[in-house]
């Protein structure tokens, strides 16, 4: 349908930690089906290169580039880099995420400080750098991928990382008024239970959830969601789609929940 051609996308975190699908690969390739020429950053520049390496085999046009989000150098580079090769950034897809395990009186100090700044100051920097880009240009949309975990306890032990998504809804509801005026539209999807390469490759919630037993955590996840089933990386690609495109273009400052209905029903 070409919803975003004319538009190029910076999707940070676009590879995937292991086989299949996750948020970034597949919001990558979705935007790309879609027209736009997608700029594709990840830590692993293997994985990056290997979603560039899907785009461009459909007929698309894609390129990626290595950078750590959480560090303000690699952020500069990564938008210096797309400006070179495009020219202008339309959307960002900030979808850089870890999960690790602790409530706040047994998780590390130091493993707090590495969640907060994987999870919430790679989506600032990047923000940071990018805005005056889109304000020169003269508006852009960008989505920051946060979580159900940041409205709701899920019954996991995981508290660095709910607090981290809680602060990335609000520094998404702030930043979309301040930079409204700008037609900068700013908005946050909540992801609910998923089954991607992320939550299978965390031993912490294996553990958590069934003794390290990863398809008997897959039944638990399931049997919390209303609709029988978890999701998949395409469903947050879509409403990514959705977000990103001229069809939501009143739409600011949202957090869209993608759960299946697990955040409207009682208990856990």
């Amino acid at each position: 349908m070409e919803r975003l051609k004319g538009k190029t996308a910076m999707v940070v975190g676009a590879g995937s930690i292991g086989p299949g699908w996750g948020n970034g690969k597949a919001t990558a390739v979705t935007f790309a089906r879609e027209g736009a020429q997608v700029f594709c950053v990840d830590r692993n520049g293997k994985a990056a290169q290997e979603t560039v390496d899907i785009i461009t085999s459909e007929g698309g046009k894609a390129a990626a580039f290595t950078a750590d989000a959480s560090r303000s150098e690699d952020v500069e580079a990564m938008v210096a880099a797309c400006l070179k090769t495009y020219g202008r950034i339309d959307v960002l897809d900030n979808n850089v995420g870890i999960a690790e395990m602790g409530s706040v009186v047994s998780v590390p100090e130091a493993s707090w400080d590495h969640v907060f700044d994987v999870n919430l100051k790679s989506a600032f920097l990047a923000m940071k750098h990018v805005i005056p880009v889109m304000e020169k240009q003269g508006g852009g949309s960008i989505i920051n991928i946060s979580s159900i975990a940041s409205i709701r306890h899920l019954g996991i032990s995981y508290v660095s990382y709910g607090t981290s998504k809680a602060a990335m809804n609000q520094m998404t509801k702030t930043t979309a008024v301040e930079f409204a005026a700008k037609h900068i539209r700013v908005n946050a999807i909540l992801p609910g239970l998923m089954k991607t390469p992320m939550v299978e490759h965390s031993a912490g919630l294996a553990s958590s959830y069934a003794a390290g037993d990863v398809e008997a955590m897959w039944r638990a996840r399931d049997a919390q969601v209303p609709m029988g089933h978890m999701g998949d990386a395409w469903d947050v690609a879509n409403a990514a789609l959705f977000l990103a495109s001229d069809e939501s273009k009143y739409v600011t400052g949202l957090e869209l929940i993608v759960d299946g209905g697990i955040t409207v029903k009682a208990g856990n």
